[in-house]
């Protein structure tokens, strides 16, 4: 048995909770290019951006110069309903798995919309009732931020309008039914309500959809209807800065008890989860102060990152949203139905993608099998039932320990559990069926699509 001085569970004080985000942008020394009008191909101005988003959360998309935000008092007192959250010490995983690594993950799923994407639903409805907004239109994946989305909603007293990817939307029903508990609209996407999505169904037909379709679906509902506003759960600059508590928190419970991690992980989708994880130790290691290994997670299925290309593209496939440039596969590139249905996004934060074209941070990818597979080795250890997302940063951390047994090294791994899987026991059933598919696509599928990113 290993020395226990270290409790399972650390949870900080309240007095300790984080009063400020960390906006990573402003110790960038290359910042992420901005946002291109899709029309005229300039920077977004502020005012063209207050047409779709809320106008301070305009304010802090553009700013990369303000190092830390502070976390309004109202947003705080929501907090408290479930943060801090606890970061976990895995001693029973490391027993199994026979290495020196010592391993914790910060656990994202103690609320009712089971993940970390509550941290900046909150904030956006709160900036959109203080804006004196009638509702919100988004779009879900997984199914996890209309979730978070419609719970912020219902306690600001918004109307949540949710375009939820037409696979997930029926692969996870209860996660739907969640939604419309607190009083969400939701809709499959693509759909005959949108101009935008009855184009895609005539082009694609029978298509299980993607988060790029749902976006523009919900972007065109947005800017058609007075008193309503865009909101988005990941890549925006904004979204990460919200989820920058999950880091800041965290960096906090470890310097609690005296431990500097060595390799920190994050499943990557659209960049919320493991911007807001990484986000002060990024800091700290673009300041010169200390040195960390980070590792983005993605699924073989949407490789945006290590197969994708760093280029400005569309952040929705009805190419009415502002141009990004990011690590992309492309606008209309559909992904595989798999079952990590928050990773289905063709590109990734600007800023983790500026990060990475930089070198600070790694990325590898995994197939579906070998994730449920790590999966199951940390639920039955360790007691919880991850997400099919996190379990891409749970499978990529128990390699990284493994190597550790190999060589002797007492390295120190932190990874994200972004939420719970209780709503993801059909993928857990196709695996232990054996009839889940591992499909990747191939050079020429992904050249395809590259070809027909915008020329900029």
């Amino acid at each position: 048995m290993k020395d226990r001085f270290i409790p399972y569970k650390i949870y900080l004080e309240e007095s300790e909770m984080p009063k400020y985000w960390y906006n990573v942008r402003a110790d960038m020394k290359n910042k992420p290019a901005p946002l291109l009008n899709p029309a005229t191909h300039e920077p977004m101005t502020a005012s063209e951006l207050a047409g779709v988003f809320c106008e301070e959360l305009v304010e802090q998309e553009l700013d990369d110069t303000t190092r830390e935000y502070p976390i309004p008092q109202e947003i705080r007192d929501f907090y408290k309903m479930y943060r801090p959250s606890p970061l976990v010490r895995a001693y029973c995983l490391e027993e199994k798995l026979g290495t020196p690594a010592k391993i914790y993950y910060k656990f994202e799923g103690n609320n009712t919309s089971g993940s970390h994407k509550l941290n900046s639903a909150i904030a956006q409805a709160y900036y959109a009732k203080k804006q004196g907004l009638k509702g919100v239109t988004t779009e879900t994946g997984a199914g996890q931020w209309g979730t978070a989305l419609s719970m912020a909603c219902s306690y600001f007293g918004l109307d949540c309008k949710v375009y939820m990817v037409k696979v997930s939307y029926e692969q996870k029903p209860f996660r739907r039914e969640v939604m419309r508990v607190y009083g969400a609209n939701v809709t499959p996407s693509p759909s005959d309500t949108t101009n935008v999505g009855r184009k895609i169904l005539a082009e694609h037909p029978g298509t299980g959809g993607s988060l790029g379709c749902a976006i523009s679906e919900a972007v065109e509902v947005a800017v058609g209807t007075p008193g309503y506003r865009y909101v988005l759960g990941s890549v925006l600059n904004q979204v990460l800065l919200h989820q920058s508590v999950i880091g800041v928190e965290t960096k906090a419970a470890l310097d609690k008890y005296g431990v500097t991690p060595d390799i920190i992980i994050g499943c990557a989708g659209g960049g919320s989860n493991l911007g807001g994880l990484i986000s002060p130790f990024m800091g700290e290691k673009l300041r010169g102060e200390k040195d960390y290994r980070f590792i983005a997670v993605e699924p073989a299925s949407c490789p945006s990152l290590t197969r994708g290309v760093f280029a400005y593209d569309f952040c929705d496939t009805g190419m009415v949203c502002p141009l990004a440039k990011m690590y992309t596969l492309g606008s209309d590139f559909i992904p595989a139905p798999n079952h990590a249905g928050g990773l289905r996004y063709h590109g990734m934060s600007p800023v983790l993608s500026q990060l990475y074209d930089d070198g600070y941070i790694e990325a590898v990818s995994v197939p579906q099998t070998k994730v449920f597979e790590a999966a199951e080795e940390f639920a039955r250890v360790e007691g919880i039932l991850p997400a099919p997302e996190s379990s891409h940063a749970i499978r990529v951390a128990i390699d990284e320990a493994l190597k550790c047994k190999e060589t002797g090294e007492e390295k120190t791994i932190v990874f994200g559990l972004t939420g719970t899987g209780y709503f993801d026991l059909v993928a857990y059933q196709k695996f232990h069926d054996g009839i889940m598919d591992d499909y990747v696509p191939t050079d020429e599928e992904l050249a395809a699509y590259a070809a027909k990113l915008p020329k900029i």
